[in-house]
């Protein structure tokens, strides 16, 4: 998860490919400006529009796009501590020209709406970090779950959703544990679950996302990040053995090479070839689970 050793992994791996600072600021910013994600094969045209979804604590904006034609099961994109931003509108309308219905939502919409950060904001740098923990503490599994289950409802009310199919979830860094905790409140609903360098999996609290599991029917794909697994070895086994015990299908995988974080475009530490093979994995995940 992000934190001081995350930090030091990050200044270590752009140190090794010698990359400056400044140049990775203007290299996110440019990657976030110009949305340079591999094309999408047989991409579908679609339709995309700002949103607010009603939830127990106001008004939640989001990002909703879609297939421009038709009903297709729906995604709910979590992004990472950096919150909504272009990086991520970029992955959920690339994964909306592979035929779903995607909303990327606002974690922080209780105490700010819209983008909180620049393009090419890091979470390396001291002052980015202290404008975003409050925002990331003012988060909870019960906000996670009363959240998702509006987004939910919103869904199915779209036109675009085709309702009968179930619903998938996607989370980043802190949000990798939403997956869990929404298929496991919504068992009935949640077809898919993906967690991508997600943080505090598998730990020996008693709140510990990998307990779920046994409440859970979707199938998860579960993506570590490779300092994430060094870090904290024994949390790979732990969900490995939970979701064979519950008997409920998962495919994890430490990614050899990547760093936490690797997944965004705009990340410090993106790393295409990784990034490309975890979102090869989701489609095959959403293609098997969202019927």
């Amino acid at each position: 998860m992000c934190d001081e050793f995350t930090n030091k992994d990050e200044e270590d791996f752009l140190r090794r490919n010698s990359i400056t600072r400044r140049e990775f600021t203007k290299r996110g910013a440019a990657v976030a400006a110009t949305t340079l994600l591999p094309a999408v094969a047989g991409a579908v045209d679609v339709t995309e529009q700002d949103v607010t979804v009603e939830t127990p604590d106001g008004m939640a904006d989001a990002y909703f796009v879609h297939p421009s034609s038709g009903k297709h099961p729906a995604v709910i994109v979590w992004p990472d501590i950096k919150s909504i931003r272009n990086a991520f509108r970029a992955m959920g309308k690339r994964l909306a020209q592979s035929g779903y219905s995607v909303l990327v939502v606002n974690p922080y919409y209780r105490t700010h709406k819209g983008a909180i950060l620049p393009d090419g904001g890091s979470f390396r740098d001291p002052a980015i970090r202290e404008l975003l923990m409050p925002h990331a503490r003012s988060l909870s599994p019960e906000t996670c779950v009363t959240d998702g289950k509006a987004y939910v409802k919103f869904l199915d009310a779209q036109e675009a959703v085709d309702s009968s199919k179930k619903i998938g979830t996607t989370g980043y860094c802190m949000t990798g544990s939403y997956t869990f905790r929404l298929a496991a409140a919504m068992p009935d609903r949640i077809g898919a679950g993906a967690s991508f360098h997600g943080g505090g999996l598998a730990t020996d609290k008693p709140e510990s996302p990998h307990l779920l599991v046994p409440r859970i029917k979707a199938g998860f794909l579960v993506a570590i990040a490779e300092n994430d697994h060094e870090r904290f070895p024994e949390e790979e086994p732990r969900l490995r053995k939970a979701f064979s015990e519950a008997g409920v299908s998962a495919e994890i995988e430490v990614y050899d090479g990547a760093m936490h974080g690797w997944c965004p475009p705009d990340s410090d530490v993106y790393n295409e070839v990784q990034a490309e093979r975890a979102w090869s994995r989701l489609l095959v995940l959403l293609e098997k689970e969202l019927v």
